[in-house]
């Protein structure tokens, strides 16, 4: 390709000067415009025009030029005028010094040996200052602590800190398939103190932490396409950090294994380990969520997670209506759709009428005494249910039903319509927490156990289940257990699954060494409830014989005057300090 220069030297000379076209792409290396083009002068000598078109480097012009030409205005849409002033745009900057660093010293119980305590460790994460004088960050960030300190932005200084309240409820669980599981999720509630005295607290205010921070402001949820800046402290620094990115999904998303359905976003902004507990702000400055995971898959890329405002917002109203954290409410059913048309007419459905059926109901919810198995939930406080179980949302979306039992608070009231015997029904239903048969918290306490003859009894809960198979449990634990966990419900509020945990050998127990894990049914025919009406049989038995009905038609067989007194030798073999929890004891 021939460059424009050289095609001019080639070609014959003009006999008329022509005036540059602003909008040509040859443009001279002397001549400059707010549009980068400016008119030349038509009365500029031709052989001037001739020797700047000439190979190699332009000639320059002389430094003290005797007449320099007025610059001409510059063309603005094809015409001659005045150039607007440069509008400044200025972009909100959240405000980075109310996001704090988290450290804390996390001691956590030995659920395999129940009576001792884990090595203590530390973490760090994210918080952030909001109204009233506190701090939000991850429940996980302050699992099991024993201590808890807060630096500022910019600060040296480390300021003891106390919790008032954590929502572990609020948990993600992600589709076992990726076999990642985002546990502890959401929501803790810290005000500062000084003084921090053994046998009492002292609520010491240290006004300094506050000074010159002002609390975050949360936003609306955002839409899709929306963008997020999330700033915290993650790993590979010290200092804060800023990613970006947009919101990809919104959609409902499956906490704590199954038990609550809470909305929750999506976004590409990367977020890291120590990221967790740290805001996610909108282009306004306002926070519309806290990061919490990434999951990392190798069929995944960019994909983050941010709890979002209205789920922060009802863990926050709920403790300063109730001086605690009670929980979300839950509507005690398992549900299936009402999709297909065959089902819908057997069922006594209406053209018009949509809904989805009940399957299960949890005898321990307060529905149990008005819901019945096969009924159609029509709607929830006024709100049509579809087939799908979807109710609207926003404009063109739509979000599972559960979504609106969320915005509850416990003890709150809805008007469920159901389609029982082609008949439609209302009801006036108070809404409660859940409990599931195997907790999947421990929430701080210590575990309970009780010991007789070296058979260590315990009771199972999901950290339990982690504690013996690792994060796989739901590969490697027993299938009886897992499928209690999936599908099984209370049939009272204080049912427990006790275990056999382990066999600590000695001659009373010989013969029963292999015993692992294994519920126990009952005991001399009585059934086992949980772990505390076990103790209390046991310990209460005079007998001479006792006898435990173990799953899988197992018996164990044990003199009552041998085992009780081999005991205390087992107790003092193992350093174990005493054969009962105190949670246990009378």
């Amino acid at each position: 390709m021939v460059s424009d220069g050289k095609r001019k030297k080639r070609d014959r000379k003009s006999k008329t000067q022509t005036t540059l076209d602003p909008t040509s792409s040859t443009i001279n290396d002397e001549v400059f415009s707010v549009n980068n083009v400016e008119i030349v002068n038509s009365t500029t000598p031709t052989s001037a025009k001739k020797h700047e078109n000439r190979r190699g480097r332009p000639k320059k012009r002389p430094k003290h030029s005797p007449e320099k030409p007025e610059k001409p205005p510059p063309i603005i849409n094809g015409e001659i005028g005045v150039a607007p002033p440069v509008e400044v745009v200025n972009r909100v900057v959240p405000e980075m010094d109310a996001v704090v660093k988290v450290f804390c010293v996390h001691t956590e119980p030995n659920l395999s040996l129940p009576w001792q305590r884990k090595r203590q460790y530390s973490s760090s994460s994210s918080g952030f200052v909001i109204s009233g004088r506190r701090v939000l960050t991850n429940a996980h960030s302050v699992e099991h602590y024993t201590q808890v300190k807060l630096k500022k932005r910019g600060s040296d200084t480390k300021y003891l800190a106390t919790v008032l309240a954590i929502g572990t409820e609020c948990d993600i669980g992600k589709d076992s398939s990726f076999r990642v599981v985002f546990l502890d999720i959401l929501a803790i509630s810290l005000r500062v103190f000084t003084i921090f005295c053994v046998k009492t607290l002292l609520t010491v205010n240290d006004d300094e932490f506050w000074e010159g921070v002002s609390p975050v402001e949360f936003g609306e949820l955002p839409a899709l396409q929306d963008a997020v800046t999330v700033v915290g402290y993650p790993i590979g620094g010290d200092t804060i950090s800023v990613t970006s990115g947009v919101v990809s999904r919104i959609e409902i998303l499956s906490y704590v294994h199954g038990s609550t359905e809470l909305l929750g976003l999506q976004i590409d902004a990367a977020i890291n380990s120590g990221n967790s507990g740290g805001p996610a702000f909108n282009d306004k400055g306002e926070c519309v969520g806290i990061a919490f995971q990434s999951l990392k898959h190798e069929d995944a890329e960019n994909i983050g997670y941010v709890i979002p405002t209205p789920v922060i917002k009802h863990f926050i109203q709920d403790y300063e209506r109730n001086g605690s954290y009670t929980g979300f409410p839950f509507l005690g059913i398992e549900w299936q759709k009402m999709e297909n048309p065959d089902m819908r007419m057997a069922m006594g459905m209406k053209s018009d009428q949509k809904g989805v059926r009940i399957r299960r109901i949890d005898p321990t919810a307060p529905e149990s005494e008005v819901l019945q198995p096969s009924d159609i939930i029509l709607s929830f406080d006024r709100v049509d249910i579809a087939n799908d179980g979807t109710v609207p949302f926003r404009h063109g979306e739509r979000i599972g039903f559960s979504y609106l039992i969320s915005q509850k608070y416990t003890g709150d009231n809805a008007v469920i319509k159901v389609l029982r015997n082609s008949t439609t029904l209302e009801f006036d239903i108070k809404l409660s927490t859940q409990r599931r048969l195997i907790p999947p918290h421990v929430k701080g306490k210590p575990p309970s156990y009780y010991i007789i003859a070296g058979f260590v009894f315990t009771t199972v809960s999901v950290p339990y289940l982690r504690s013996e198979y690792g994060k796989e449990y739901e590969l490697e634990a027993p299938i009886k257990l897992l499928d209690k966990l999936l599908h099984s419900m209370p049939q009272s509020p204080d049912e427990q699954i006790v275990v056999v945990s382990q066999v600590l050998v000695a001659d009373i127990n010989i013969g029963y060494e292999d015993i692992v894990n294994t519920q126990v049914v009952a005991f001399n025919g009585k059934p086992v409830k949980n772990l505390k009406s076990l103790a209390n049989m046991v310990e209460n038995f005079d007998d001479e014989f006792l006898k435990f009905d173990l799953e899988y038609d197992q018996i164990v067989v044990l003199r009552t005057k041998t085992a009780k007194e081999a005991t205390v030798d087992i107790l003092t073999t193992h350093g174990i300090p005493s054969a009962i929890s105190d949670d246990l004891k009378p």
